[in-house]
């Protein structure tokens, strides 16, 4: 798992990632906490997936952005293997040295690339 402070910091298949889930996490629907998270994801063909949180008045009912993007891609590439994540959140409480791991587990891939951001737009 790597953070960077900068979109610019990364390699440019990280950087790519990155400013595709800054892009997602700009549309989370998050009107309870105001914690915005986006992701995107890399799939070996090369695509790119986004997903983004949703809240939910009953909290259980919501879904994390890094589930939104991977439920995406197995809905739509059901047979195509998830390459890397990017996660970016738009809060000084994102701590990146411990995510939730509810979405490695809907991953099925543990050892993906994780590459992960936080801004402060």
């Amino acid at each position: 798992m790597t953070e960077y402070e900068s979109v610019e910091e990364p390699d440019l298949d990280d950087r790519e990632l990155l400013v595709e889930a800054k892009a997602s996490m700009n549309k989370a629907y998050a009107p309870y906490s105001h914690f915005h998270v986006g992701a995107a994801i890399m799939l070996e063909n090369g695509i790119i997936l986004r997903g983004n949180n949703q809240e939910n008045a009953s909290y259980p009912i919501g879904l994390c952005a890094e589930r939104v993007a991977i439920f995406a891609a197995g809905a739509n590439y059901p047979n195509v293997k998830i390459k890397a994540i990017a996660i970016t959140a738009n809060s000084d409480h994102f701590h990146v040295n411990k995510p939730h791991n509810m979405w490695r587990m809907s991953s099925g891939n543990s050892y993906m690339n994780t590459v992960m951001h936080k801004t402060s737009d």
